[in-house]
C-alpha cells in the first residue's frame, strides 16, 4: 500500500477550507485534514448546532478527509469542555460516506473513561475509521513505549500514529524502527527542522501517511513541508523500500537549495535515490560539534535498513568529515587531507569514500577562463576553509597565488599551511609551488581575483558591501577574471562592478553547481545534468 500525502487545513470557516481542499486535490494530495480545534469550540459557543457545520464540511470537501478537534492540552486550540467534542465524534461516525477518519489523542480516553465505548458503540454501524494519536511538542515521550502498548490494549484503533519533536536526525530512526514493527496501519513522524527526514522517507518504510501543508504559513506542526515539496522536491511517489538515501548534512541546512537539484537530478537519469536535510547541530565548542557530527554520522551509517549511501556536507562539518574519516579508516583523498576539510561523503564499492569538490570545482571553473594557470597570478580574498581549498588547488596546479585578509596573521597562516602541503600534491608539470601575503594597499597584479569571503552575502553581516574597497579593486594591474564563491545573490556588489569594468565573471552559482555535479557523479556513476542544476538554481534565487 501506498503512502498517503494528507494536507492539514486549519478551518477558519468553511468556506475557504472547501476551497483549500479543492487546493489540496489539485496539488496531488490523497487526502486533506481538517483541523476544526478553534472553529468549532467557537460553533459551540456560539450556541445552536454546532455539529451540522462540520458535517456539512465533510460532505462537499473535495478530497476524502480527517477530521481533528486537537485539544489545547495536546498541542491544538480546542479548549473547551471535553463533551462536546465526544459528541463530535460520535456524528462524525455516523456520517454513511465521510470523513474517512476521525483523530482522537490517547489521553482523551484517560480524560473521559466512557469515551471508548460511545466510540466503539458509534463505529460499529460506521465506515469511518479511528486514528488514535499520541503527540509530544518537547520530545520523545519518555513512557512512549508503555502507551504504544496501552493503545494497543484498548483495541479500537484502525491507524495509530505517532509524532513528537525530534531532537536530533538519530530520533528519526527511531521512528522508522516503529514502522517497521507496527503490527497494522501506522504514521510515525517527527516533528521540528530535525524530523523532515521521517516525513519524506515514510515510504520506504511503510507509513501509512505524511502530512504537507497547503502553503508555508499554513503549517499545523512544526516542519511540516508544503504538498509542493513534498510531492514535487522530495519525489514521495518515487521513494520505495529500495531508495538509497542521501542529504546535505550541516547547521542549519533549512536554506540549501541542494535538495532541490539532487532530486531532480535523480528523476532525470531514473536514478533510484531521495536526498533530504541531514541538520546535525554545531556548538562553539569544536570537540562537543565534532561529537555532534560523529554520533549522528555513526548511527546513519550503522542503519542497515536505513540505505544511506552519501552526503553534501557543510558549515560547521567540513573539518569534522575528515576527522572522522580519518578516525574510521574510510578512504580520504589526498587534497581533502591537505586541506583539512572535505563536502562529500559517499559509499563507492561498499567502502565510505571523503573528498572535496568544492576547490576542485572552482579552479577548474577558473582554468576555463584563463586557459592554464601554471604562472598565472591569482590573489584570494579571504583565509577561512573555502580560501584554503582554493589556495591549495590553484597553487598545486601552478598559479602564483597571494592570499589577502583582514586578518594579515590569518593569511600567514594559511600561506604556511599550504606552503607545507601543495608540494606533495603539484600537478605533473605544475613547477614550484609559489604562494605569499597580499597587504592592503599593495594588493599587487593578478589576472584572476577569486573572492572567498561572506561579504555580499544575502543575510549576512556584510550584506551589499564588497570584500574590499573598490579603488583597491580597480588597481589590480592585468586583472581579467573575478571569481565569487557566494551564489546568493547570484549578481553580488563584487560582480557588479567587475562588470562594469568589462572584466569576465565567474558567479557562486557556476561553483556550487560544478562542485554538486561532482557530488552527483561519484553517488551515482552516471554524468550530472548540470544544466538541468543550474537552471533550477537560478530559478530559485530569482523567485527569493
Amino acid at each position: 500500500m501506498k503512502t498517503l500525502a494528507c494536507v492539514a487545513v486549519t478551518v477558519d470557516e468553511a468556506e475557504q477550507a472547501l476551497r483549500d481542499a479543492e487546493a489540496a486535490r489539485d496539488a496531488g494530495a490523497d487526502l486533506v485534514e481538517f483541523r476544526v480545534d478553534a472553529w468549532y469550540e467557537r460553533l459551540v459557543d456560539e450556541g445552536g448546532e454546532a455539529i451540522k457545520p462540520v458535517l456539512r464540511l465533510v460532505r462537499e470537501a473535495e478530497l476524502p478527509c480527517i477530521v481533528t478537534c486537537r485539544p489545547d492540552w495536546e498541542g491544538g486550540s480546542y479548549i473547551g469542555a471535553e463533551e462536546p467534542r465526544a459528541e463530535l465524534f460520535e456524528a462524525l461516525l455516523g456520517e454513511p460516506e465521510r470523513p474517512r477518519y476521525i483523530d482522537v489523542e490517547f489521553d482523551s480516553f484517560r480524560r473521559s473513561p466512557d469515551l471508548a465505548e460511545r466510540l466503539r458503540a458509534a463505529r460499529a454501524r460506521s465506515t469511518t475509521g479511528i486514528i488514535i494519536s499520541i503527540h509530544d511538542f518537547q520530545g520523545r515521550p519518555a513512557n512512549l513505549t508503555r502507551k504504544l502498548l496501552d493503545l494497543r490494549d484498548l483495541q479500537l484503533a484502525d491507524v495509530v500514529k505517532v509524532a513528537f519533536r525530534a531532537r536530533s536526525v538519530r530520533d528519526n530512526l527511531e521512528l522508522f524502527e516503529m514502522l517497521r514493527e507496527a503490527h497494522g496501519p501506522t504514521i510515525a513522524l517527527g516533528m521540528g527542522q530535525f524530523g523532515t527526514m521521517s516525513r519524506v522517507l515514510s515510504p520506504k518504510f511503510g507509513g501509512f501517511l505524511t502530512f504537507a501543508s497547503l502553503r508555508d504559513e499554513a503549517a499545523t506542526a512544526p516542519g511540516q513541508p508544503t504538498v509542493s515539496e513534498l510531492l514535487g522536491t522530495y519525489r514521495l511517489r518515487a521513494i520505495g523500500r529500495d531508495t538509497r538515501v542521501f542529504g546535505i548534512i550541516g547547521w542549519p541546512v533549512g536554506h540549501s537549495k541542494s535538495p532541490m537539484i539532487h532530486n531532480a537530478g535523480f528523476e532525470s537519469i531514473e536514478f533510484d535515490g531521495a536526498y533530504v536535510p541531514l541538520p546535525i547541530a554545531g556548538h562553539d565548542d569544536a570537540q562537543d560539534s565534532y561529537l555532534s557530527f560523529r554520533t549522528s554520522v555513526t548511527a546513519l551509517v550503522e542503519d542497515v535498513k536505513l540505505g544511506f549511501a552519501g552526503a553534501s556536507v557543510t558549515l560547521p562539518h567540513k573539518a569534522n568529515l575528515v576527522r572522522m574519516g580519518r578516525e574510521m579508516g574510510w578512504q580520504v583523498d589526498a587534497f581533502a587531507q591537505a586541506c583539512g576539510a572535505a563536502n562529500t561523503l559517499g559509499l563507492v564499492d561498499g567502502a565510505w569514500r571523503v573528498t572535496n569538490t568544492d576547490a576542485p570545482a572552482a579552479v577548474d571553473l577558473l582554468q576555463r577562463e584563463l586557459g592554464t594557470l601554471s604562472d598565472r597570478r591569482v590573489l584570494v580574498l579571504g583565509a577561512g576553509g573555502v580560501a584554503r581549498g582554493i589556495v591549495l588547488e590553484a597553487a598545486r596546479r601552478g598559479a602564483q597565488v597571494s592570499v589577502w585578509n583582514r586578518n594579515p596573521s590569518r593569511a600567514e597562516r594559511l600561506v604556511l599551511d599550504v606552503e607545507q602541503a601543495a608540494p606533495g600534491l603539484r600537478a605533473p608539470g605544475a613547477g614550484e609551488v609559489r604562494i605569499g601575503v597580499a597587504k592592503p594597499g599593495s594588493l599587487g597584479p593578478a589576472e584572476a581575483l577569486v573572492q572567498c569571503t561572506p561579504a555580499g552575502m544575502s543575510g549576512g553581516e556584510a550584506e551589499g558591501e564588497l570584500p574590499i574597497p573598490e579603488d583597491e579593486i580597480r588597481s589590480i594591474e592585468g586583472l581579467a577574471v573575478v571569481q565569487e564563491t557566494v551564489y546568493n545573490p547570484s549578481e553580488t556588489p563584487l560582480l557588479k562592478l567587475a562588470r562594469t569594468l568589462r572584466l569576465a565573471t565567474l558567479d557562486g552559482v557556476e561553483m556550487f553547481v560544478a562542485q554538486a555535479a561532482a557530488q552527483f557523479a561519484m553517488w551515482t556513476g552516471q554524468a550530472a545534468p548540470a544544466a538541468l542544476f543550474e537552471r533550477i538554481v537560478r530559478e530559485q534565487l530569482e523567485r527569493s
